[in-house]
């Protein structure tokens, strides 16, 4: 197997500034069909960060994935001042490629307080990380069997250790519940810079979640005839995110239907506590053969 580079996913959420609310971002070809829907949610929401007062943390936001976005080109990031108060600022971002917006997220940045507090979600039982194998381990050992792009694009999925409970029967095509539990940890030291970590975590939170909705069906991720694609993906941070640590991403699929597949998702630190949640509807076709 050819030697892969080191690659950091900071210098990939780190934006160029055009002028002011303005930004440009570089591009990772993952090997899938279209962009990562990964790096327009991180680079979207550093580039909303840039305009916000500091003391200023996101709490929220929801986006829009309108066209397919080109691996081989970077994005630019027009920033919408919507609003600043007292306690909350509220961000418009627009991600647009070939003059074209391919992608819209609307953010929530609050100043941090104090407040009421309760957390009535469990922590599922599941095998440390450190007894889980990295998912990137079955991309190496079926390395003679991937397609030319991924071979390519293996280093870039190398930044975040993903371990997946249970790996090989997730990626089967065999029907089972939808499902599934994640360990999350950056491989890069990374600072005390809360919007970074955010950002991070929300690249690695387009990670196995849509394909999650596949597992009911008995249709794997790679199969030709599918057509999947996310449509929108919001999320919420309950507590300060540190991925220098493993966070658990616990997913699960209650529906889907009219070629639709909804997904949501708890992630956990290593205490059980609920640092954030997330949710996704995308699209899921079958072509016939």
């Amino acid at each position: 197997m050819e030697q892969q580079n080191e690659v950091k996913l900071s210098s990939l959420l780190e934006l160029e500034t055009l002028e002011h609310g303005l930004y440009r971002g570089q591009s990772w070809d993952l090997g899938f069909r279209a962009l990562f829907g990964g790096q327009v949610l991180g680079q979207a929401l550093q580039a909303a960060y840039q305009s916000v007062p500091e003391d200023r943390v996101v709490h929220s936001f929801h986006s829009y994935f309108l066209l397919p976005g080109d691996a081989k080109k970077p994005v630019v990031y027009d920033v919408e001042i919507v609003r600043d108060g007292k306690s909350f600022s509220a961000r418009r971002v627009k991600a647009i490629q070939n003059g074209r917006s391919i992608f819209y997220m609307t953010a929530s940045f609050q100043t941090p307080e104090a407040g009421m507090s309760h957390q009535f979600a469990d922590m599922p039982d599941v095998p440390r990380p450190e007894d889980v194998e990295p998912d990137i381990r079955m991309y190496e050992r079926n390395y003679a069997h991937l397609g030319r792009r991924m071979r390519e694009a293996l280093s870039y999925h190398r930044p975040i250790d993903i371990r997946t409970v249970d790996a090989v029967a997730s990626f089967t095509a065999k029907n089972r519940k939808p499902v599934r539990a994640t360990w999350l940890k950056t491989e890069e030291a990374l600072g005390d810079n809360q919007s970074m970590h955010q950002a991070v975590l929300s690249y690695a939170s387009d990670y196995h979640f849509l394909s999650t909705s596949l597992q009911p069906h008995g249709v794997q991720i790679t199969d030709k005839n599918l057509v999947i694609a996310t449509i929108d993906h919001a999320m919420w941070f309950h507590r300060p995110v540190n991925m220098n640590e493993w966070l658990l991403y616990v997913m699960e699929s209650p529906v889907s239907e009219s070629a639709r597949g909804l997904v949501r998702g708890q992630i956990f630190n290593q205490q059980g506590e609920l640092v954030a949640s997330t949710m996704q509807e995308g699209l899921m076709r079958l072509r016939e053969e």
